[in-house]
């Protein structure tokens, strides 16, 4: 969902959360979150290795872009685009190669 139209009080679904579409629940789905509550307290980096170790392959970077935009939500964050945390990301893996 868009980040502008994401209404907390009535966040019930996955695509409820900002920047989640059916593309992205279906991701989350395999890897055992079935709705939003699931991501309170979750590691995004560790979300994205799941996502890897279901389907064999690393997804688009914009995938962890788009969990830390949706686990920093569901922790009490304002709804932001999920290209806002691109260079966190960035940092994140970097940090993690070395």
């Amino acid at each position: 969902m868009n980040p502008k139209k994401v209404r907390r009080a009535s966040t019930r679904s996955l695509t409820d959360l900002p920047n989640v579409g059916p593309a992205i629940a279906k991701r989350l789905n395999s890897i055992g979150i079935d709705k939003p509550s699931q991501l309170e307290g979750c590691d995004p980096v560790e979300l994205y290795e799941r996502l890897y170790k279901i389907t064999g392959k690393w997804e688009d970077p914009c995938i962890l872009d788009t969990f830390i935009s949706i686990v920093r939500f569901i922790n009490g964050e304002e709804a932001q685009v999920w290209w806002a945390f691109t260079a966190e990301r960035k940092h994140l893996l970097e940090s993690k190669m070395t």
